[in-house]
């Protein structure tokens, strides 16, 4: 059991038997009655976010998630394939329980598979990828200064606003939580 008052993100919890993971907790503490924590919860089987309300203090069950060290390996249709490292087992999942996931996985990437009461229910992925543009439009001299960005097409899919300096073939870091550029490599 944990109190609501210590919520994180990416804590995993168990409510109405399902197993949620916080996405976002605001304390409250409003200037007449009792104090509460707002929360956004995301189911980690099927994906649905919901907001929930506790009271300060509340108690809820912790949900263990074992957290194992992956590889991954191919997509096979709408199947991705992953490695256990140590074991070399072999499992596969399907594109819902991975979520924004295949946007930023990589052949042979390091990552982390959850799993809860031995169901596989999702990935954990590293906090930056390095990921190569493979489509933008070139930038126009004099457009650096100005700030802003333009819209960049990445190896994996995946869309993100770069700087006008970035061009084609270049290499870029980004984070998987916001899917944002970080930096140039």
């Amino acid at each position: 059991m944990i109190s609501s008052n210590d919520f994180r993100t990416g804590l995993t919890i168990e409510v109405d038997g399902e197993v949620w993971s916080v996405v976002e907790f605001l304390h409250v503490k409003p200037g007449k009655g009792s104090a509460f924590v707002r929360t956004k919860l995301k189911n980690v089987k099927t994906g649905q976010v919901i907001e929930r309300t506790f009271r300060a203090g509340e108690r809820v069950n912790l949900a263990h998630v074992e957290l194992r060290p992956m590889q991954y390996l191919y997509q096979s249709g709408d199947e991705f394939v992953f490695m256990d490292t140590k074991s070399f087992e072999q499992i596969s999942l399907p594109r819902e329980k991975l979520g924004d996931a295949p946007k930023y996985l990589k052949e042979n990437m390091e990552i982390g598979l959850q799993m809860y009461q031995g169901e596989a229910i999702g990935v954990e992925l590293p906090t930056f990828v390095e990921l190569k543009v493979v489509q933008t439009e070139p930038g126009v001299r004099g457009d650096t200064a100005a700030g802003g960005g333009k819209p960049a097409t990445l190896e994996t899919g995946l869309v993100v606003t770069v700087p006008f300096f970035v061009e084609e073939g270049d290499v870029i870091r980004v984070d998987t939580r916001t899917g944002e550029y970080l930096s140039r490599v």
